[in-house]
């Protein structure tokens, strides 16, 4: 009975973690919880943007960083990020991959560019990663994991009575229904709501949406050839490709709307 008592207490603490409020996300207009101000988020980004610039190097190729400047330049424009400061650099790496810091950081691997292949899918990674930073999921993970880290000290500490043992057993409980039922399912929809919010910058930014269908299916292919599909989908940080590709195929319409050639 105590150990039922104690799980509930650490089911409840879970849940309180899915408070939501203080700010919403622009485009999606979902609301969010968010611990930390824009300004320390941004000093967050810079500096470790900073330490990637000296660990990482970047690619020599003028032309193609030139291109990765100039796509950016027109997302961030277009972009809804007071004070950001917007620094778009392409890093020579075999990585299929790209990423953004907090304040407007944004990294693009060499590796990535076989698979956008032209500037519409290059615009694809790139508006999803300027709308990382436009709707602060970095900050908003870093408030998660406090408040889970609080819960966790909270729920320790009402375990005093309990066996060693079962304070473990309990609090692996914790670890893993946090991680599994609020973490992972909370960056799977961070990622879907960087696709959405990413579709509509790139068609203001007047890149052709559709084209971001075309990446995906490409960036699906590439996984496969890798054996990127073989990790069960609830344990994933980033949607499955398949449903990523329905998503923004269901988005298209409403980003059409927006969609201005230049």
């Amino acid at each position: 009975m105590k150990i039922a008592k104690a799980i509930a207490a650490s089911t409840l603490l879970s849940c309180l973690l899915l408070v939501s409020g203080c700010s919403s996300v622009p485009v999606t207009g979902r609301s969010q919880f968010i611990m930390m101000s824009a300004s320390q988020e941004m000093q967050l980004g810079l500096t470790s943007f900073q330490k990637i610039k000296k660990e990482t190097p970047i690619s020599k190729d003028a032309k193609t960083r030139a291109m990765v400047e100039r796509v950016g330049q027109r997302i961030a424009a277009v972009a809804e990020l007071p004070g950001a400061q917007w620094e778009f650099v392409l890093f020579d790496s075999p990585q299929a991959n790209a990423f953004c810091l907090p304040g407007g950081k944004v990294g693009i691997y060499t590796g990535i560019l076989p698979i956008t292949q032209t500037e519409d899918g290059l615009a694809t990674v790139m508006g999803h990663e300027v709308a990382h930073a436009v709707a602060r999921h970095g900050a908003e993970r870093v408030s998660e994991s406090m408040l889970i880290s609080t819960g966790g000290r909270i729920l320790s500490g009402s375990l005093q009575n309990y066996s060693p043992q079962t304070q473990a057993l309990i609090l692996s409980a914790y670890g893993v229904g946090t991680q599994v039922g609020r973490q992972l399912p909370h960056s799977r929809s961070q990622e879907s709501e960087a696709d959405q919010i990413g579709l509509i910058y790139m068609a203001r930014a007047g890149y052709n949406p559709e084209a971001a269908v075309g990446f995906w299916q490409r960036f699906q292919d590439y996984n496969r050839k890798r054996g990127g599909a073989s990790t069960p989908w609830f344990l994933r940080t980033h949607p499955l490709d398949q449903t990523r590709i329905e998503s923004i195929k269901s988005w298209l319409p409403k980003a059409k709307l927006q969609y201005r050639p230049q």
